[in-house]
């Protein structure tokens, strides 16, 4: 898996969303103004040469869907993040958030139960998507 760019990365998050579409479902789901038809039919198949979508054909006319979750996705750029970012070190992360006071004390507290939970019932896996 490759990191893709912020463009590529509005695309997909539009496929999550509606699951399936055409090129033109995904320009719906842009905010104005729209771009391009062909832009985002080339940015489509870019995605698909990256193995992050795939398509149906009916004729001439594709409907696309990821082939890469976005749990999938997300897993692997909080991973990128962490390694590049933080040394991969999820202490100096909080640490950092703590610091740069994105993280509250009741934030802070939500994470310690939600910790001690994991420890008491390892079936909880505290993964929301």
């Amino acid at each position: 898996m490759e990191q893709l760019t912020k463009t590529e990365e509005k695309v997909m998050q539009i496929l999550w969303t509606i699951k399936k579409g055409f090129v033109k479902d995904v320009i719906d789901g842009m905010p104005d103004p729209k771009p391009p038809y062909n832009t985002i039919s080339s940015l489509i198949r870019i995605l698909e040469k990256k193995g992050f979508v795939g398509h149906k054909a009916y004729g001439k006319t594709h409907e696309y869907f990821p082939t890469v979750s976005k749990l999938g996705y997300r897993r692997f750029t909080f991973t990128h993040f962490l390694t590049n970012y933080f040394e991969g070190s999820p202490e100096k992360v909080v640490s950092f958030m703590v610091n740069e006071e994105k993280l509250s004390s009741s934030d802070i507290q939500r994470i310690v139960e939600m910790l001690d939970k994991e420890e008491t019932d390892p079936t909880q896996t505290g993964h929301a998507d």
